[in-house]
This record gives C-alpha cells, structure tokens and sequence, in this order.
C-alpha cells in the first residue's frame, strides 16, 4: 500500500526561522542547522499559541498503538536490547525510563548536576549486555553541559560522571560493550574504557587544514558498525561522513554530501549500507555502500522539501525518518522508494526516533514535544 502522490524522502515540521529555511542549495552552511545547543532550544520550547492545534494522524499502513504525555520536552530516545524498555532524554535534562509494552513510566534518572543545571539530555544509549555482565539496563547519557553520565536505570543512580569541556551531543557503544565514544560542538571523538570510563583514545583531525582526515565542526551523530568491533561513522555540520577506526586517530576515509544536524545516521547490517538524513531540502536522504563509500541512491523528495533531523533502517525493507517543516514521520519503502505510512500533524518537530529491531517490521517510537507515539506497521494479507 502506497501513500497516492507521495515518494521518495522527507519528513517536515512547521517552518522555523533560520537562513536555511530558505534555501534550496545541496550543500548549507554550518551555523544554520536549527539543533545548535542552547541556542536551538528556543525552536523546540517556543510558544506554540501560533500553531492550530490538530490531532495526529497516521496515514497509510502506519497506525498509532499508544500516545504517551511525557513531563517535559523530548531530545532523544532508544530502546533497550530486548525491547522491553525505552529511555526518554528531556530538554531539562531529565531522563525517564518507561516500559516499551504499555508506555508506563518506570524510573526517573537525575542527580544534583543535572537538577541545577537544568541543560538538555543530547542522547540516551543503552549499554550492550553480555553474560556475565553484574549489572544490567545501564544507560550512558550526554547532555549540552559536557556531562557524559552512565546510569543504572532500577536504582535510579548516577554509577560514574564524566565532565567534557564541550558540548556532548552524541555517543555510542561498540557492539561488545568494551569502548564507548562521544561527540560534540567541536571536532574530537573521545574513545573511552567502558570497563574504567577512561580516556583512551581521540579520534581528531590532522592539524593541516589541507587535509580532510575529520570532522571541522560539530559532530551530531556516531555509530559503530554491527560485524566490526572497531569501526565507526561520525556525521555533522561539515557535509562529510567519515569512517573512523577507534584505535587510530585519524579518519581513515570519508565521504562527501550529508550535512547531519541530528541522529541521522544508521548502518545496515543486512545489506552493509549507510543511510545518511541531512537537514536541507535537496538530496535529504540517501543510501550510500559502506565498503566503498559510493552513493547507491538518492531518494527523491517528496511534496513538502523536508529538513531530517533522524533517518533509520527499519528491518531489511524499509527507512523512517523524521524533522522539520510539516511535523510528520514517513516510513518509505526501501525497494520502491515510495511512502508507505506517515505520521503527520505532529504538534512540532521530530528530533528522535527508534525502532525495536523485532522482526521483519519493527515497531518504532517517535518523540515531538512531550508526546511518544509508538507506532506499527498494519498488517496486509
């Protein structure tokens, strides 16, 4: 089933002001993207008595199965390997854990730092359980102060703080679990010790600006690859994906295009592909080979020129995205391109999303202002 006049790629919110919103170059200029924290904040908790209140709706095959109210303004969130969780990161800083089946709210994660400095949670990952592990459900949290926490969601307490001179925006653990990065509003990639949270390594540039060995500006987005334990993509305001070992310090290639401003960036373990959201209204989303960095596909626009804040596989077969001008999550067909399921009359933006990894057709969640919608495929016979 397909959505009538509807291809390609795009997900939109109600426009916000900023020299980007205007424009329709390929390319964009850093200091545009609308997710620069704090200053950002102001788009994601402005007034919203300008905007006529509709309720959502879920179009094509995609239905809502629960809407849940959170506390506060929604920055990022994710689920927990088994899916029986789903972490929630807050513009005040707070996190809540909540139970994936009903949406019930579980744990509230804060300490006296995140209390008094009341700045946003920039993501939420859970830390990869193996057997063995003593504890499980850890949850390693960034905020826009520098903080890099690692929690322990059922006894609500802070196990170890990190204090970056920066602001942290993003972070991932490699698939075992040994080393975590993080990334922010300058160009480094910490590599840290999960076992000791030491700093082992910086993932940087070289000092010449002649060569483009990583990033220049901020990095909004890290992740590590499912069959390889060392290796990661980091994407940012720089218009470069670059592909990283994490016991080296420099980038060992890149590739050119994606101007990422939000969690935008997924690998494919099936198929060994990237698919790269960037924050503009052409060329906003594509598939590209990991191996060589070559572009597979462009996906074509869709009616509403959307601005992506986050881009995911969902299964083998499909994408999600999410952001800004017309407020609405798409699920578009891998094979056709096409929408099959949108999500539209969000009352803002589209900041984070996460699907289950359950199945052929996962089930996701999608956060805009203080709501989680959690979402499913309808099934066709």
């Amino acid at each position: 089933m397909y959505l009538s006049g509807v291809s390609g790629a795009g997900v939109a919110r109600v426009h916000s002001p900023g020299p980007l919103s205007n424009r329709s170059s390929r390319t964009s200029t850093p200091h545009s993207s609308m997710m620069s924290i704090p200053a950002g904040m102001s788009n994601v908790v402005g007034d919203q008595g300008d905007m006529e209140h509709r309720e959502p709706v879920a179009e094509g095959n995609l239905k809502i199965s629960q809407i849940v109210e959170c506390p506060s303004e929604i920055m990022c969130c994710t689920y927990n390997e088994d899916s029986t969780l789903l972490a929630v990161g807050f513009v005040d800083g707070s996190i809540r854990v909540y139970s994936a089946e009903n949406g019930a709210p579980l744990h509230t994660l804060t300490d006296d730092e995140t209390l008094a400095q009341h700045l946003p949670c920039t993501s939420v990952v859970f830390r990869p359980f193996h057997q063995g592990d003593r504890s499980q459900n850890l949850i390693l949290a960034t905020y826009a102060n520098g903080l890099v926490k690692l929690w322990h969601a059922s006894s609500h307490k802070c196990v170890h703080t990190i204090h970056e001179n920066r602001q942290t925006l993003t972070a991932a653990f490699s698939k075992n679990g040994s080393v975590f990065i993080t990334a922010g509003s300058d160009e480094k990639i910490y590599v840290y010790d999960t076992s000791t949270k030491k700093l082992v390594n910086t993932c940087q540039p070289s000092p010449s600006r002649n060569v483009m060995d990583g990033h220049r500006y901020r990095v909004f987005s890290v992740k590590f690859h499912h069959n390889h334990a060392n290796e990661f993509i980091s994407g940012g305001w720089d218009d470069t994906v670059h592909f990283w070992d994490s016991r080296s310090e420099h980038s060992t290639r890149k590739l050119f295009g994606p101007h990422v401003c939000g969690d935008s960036l997924d690998i494919d373990a099936h198929h060994n592909h990237i698919v790269t959201g960037s924050w503009r209204k052409d060329a906003n989303l594509q598939i590209w080979d990991y191996e060589s960095g070559e572009e597979i596909r462009t996906v074509p626009q869709d009616f509403s020129n959307s601005l992506l804040y986050c881009a995911q596989w969902l299964g083998k077969d499909h994408i999600i995205v999410g952001g800004c001008d017309a407020n609405m999550v798409r699920v578009i067909d891998r094979g056709t391109l096409k929408t099959t399921g949108r999500l539209v009359d969000l009352p803002r933006g589209v900041y984070c999303l996460d699907n289950n990894r359950q199945g052929n057709v996962p089930k996701f969640v999608a956060g805009s202002s203080r709501n989680l919608y959690f979402l499913e495929m309808k099934q066709t016979y």
